[in-house]
């Protein structure tokens, strides 16, 4: 690729500073070279090396107010923001006219938290300025800081308006539209930019998500194959549109782009997982079992990989096998609360009720408190004889869920159990208030307790 006439001498008035440094030698260079080469410098985060140049260049060029400027810059970029203000006024008293001041101003403004003055300082500086995108996105961009997000959003489209190429404000636009909830909205006006600008691969790519977020998933794949052929190595694209192919059910269509962004950058354990779920639903059980077993190999702390490796055995009915793989996964964070409860379940359909009930103790412990999990494992504590633990295992269930029938159902056939007939009686009462006819469970949970009389007439007199 040529470089153009700018490039090639800017590179050669970098490699001229560079090897003037080398060589301890003095070379004159006009002031814009010396701007360029300082702001090059700080944008790579080599202050020592901007530092230098611009000593040099205010030696050579002391009365620039251009350098200045840059100087007034690297003051704000070091957070010396007095003496920068103070600089900058001394330059409105020669150039009043200069719309850099009032940008640089703006700047303190911003990093003082001080937003409203900075947008007054950027409208003062569009009167002056020839680059109004560059103006109207720092505008947008102190609205965001003020978390005004329709102003940022007017701001920003008045940038594109100016510079349709700014992919940045493009970006933020987008956001914006999100932000207040107007995704119909975004994909109008996206329309309206495309129209100005059909080869934008980041608009159509916008759409996309757009329509994905709405669920339009045809939509969506229209835009996205809009953003792939502008651009055959978008990445970002090819994933979005493998997506948008699985939940449209074509599986084979969506291994294809999911395998399209290996190609393009090292393979990631989400892609890997995502061609063996749509392997598996095209019932392709041997590679959607390597693909899952890639997964784990790329991100052994991917939960979703082990997860989706276990499922799948469990699915199989394939137990020693589910078991083997969640105990490799536990073998890595023993603290996954989804491990755990995989653990509990395989057990329990192993008939080792003893695992099952410790798993699904684990996975209470370390944060999963839904509603089947509690009833789970009460069910094993009841099934164990453990009926003292399994009544304080409800107790503390009924913390979080503290009108459930099911729990009720629960302690009151437990207490029938241990023979405390006024607490049974009051939680049987309860269960009959919030759900009469699922009193069944009784007979399910505790059939010796179902037959005594004494709960057939309680059940019948809360009829009544």
């Amino acid at each position: 690729m040529q470089l153009s006439n700018e490039e090639e001498d800017y590179n050669l008035s970098l490699s001229k500073f560079e090897s003037m440094l080398k060589t301890n030698k003095v070379l004159f260079f006009d002031s814009e070279e010396f701007e360029e080469i300082i702001l090059h410098y700080i944008d790579s985060g080599k202050t020592s090396l901007a530092k230098k140049a611009l000593k040099l260049a205010l030696e050579q060029h002391p009365k620039s107010t251009g350098l200045k400027l840059v100087q007034v810059e690297m003051l704000v970029y070091e957070d010396q923001l007095d003496l920068a203000d103070k600089m900058l006024n001394e330059l409105y008293a020669i150039e009043p006219n200069n719309e850099e001041i009032y940008i640089q101003k703006a700047n303190i403004c911003s990093k003082r938290d001080q937003h409203e003055k900075a947008v007054e300082l950027l409208k003062i500086a569009l009167q002056y300025t020839d680059d109004f995108a560059d103006v109207y996105n720092l505008i947008g961009m102190e609205y965001l800081f003020m978390d005004n997000l329709e102003m940022a959003k007017d701001s920003f489209i008045k940038c594109l308006e100016e510079d349709l190429e700014d992919q940045s404000a493009l970006y933020n636009v987008v956001y914006c539209f999100e932000f207040l909830d107007q995704n119909k909205e975004a994909i109008a006006y996206l329309n309206q930019y495309i129209d100005k600008n059909p080869y934008s691969e980041i608009a159509w790519h916008q759409v996309g998500r757009l329509h994905y977020g709405l669920k339009e998933y045809e939509e969506a794949l229209r835009a996205f194959n809009y953003a792939t052929l502008i651009d055959d190595e978008f990445m970002g694209a090819f994933m979005e549109k493998a997506k948008a192919l699985e939940r449209l059910k074509m599986y084979a269509e969506a291994i294809e782009s999911y395998e399209r962004t290996i190609e393009l950058d090292d393979a990631t354990s989400y892609a890997l997982l995502r061609i063996g779920k749509c392997h598996e639903r095209l019932g392709n059980t041997a590679l959607a079992i390597k693909y899952y077993n890639q997964t784990v190999h790329e991100d052994p702390l991917l939960d979703k990989g082990w997860i989706a490796i276990t499922d799948f055995y469990v699915r199989e009915k394939n137990f020693q096998k589910a078991l083997f793989y969640v105990n490799k996964a536990l073998a890595i964070d023993n603290q996954n609360q989804m491990y755990w409860k995989r653990y509990a379940t395989i057990n329990k359909q192993m008939n080792f009720f003893e695992e099952a009930e410790f798993g699904y103790r684990k996975a209470v412990e370390f944060g999963d408190y839904q509603l089947d999990t509690w009833l789970f494992w009460v069910d094993i504590l009841q099934f164990l004889g453990e009926f003292d633990s399994a009544i304080q295992t409800l107790l503390q269930a009924t913390e979080y869920f503290p009108e459930e029938n099911e729990i009720e159902y629960r302690l009151a056939g437990l207490y029938f159990m241990i023979q405390d007939k006024t607490k049974a009686k009051f939680h049987l009462s309860n269960g009959l208030r919030l759900n009469f006819d699922n009193y069944i469970l009784m007979e399910e949970l505790f059939p010796m307790i179902w037959e005594e009389k004494t709960v057939q007439n309680y059940i019948a007199k809360h009829k009544k």
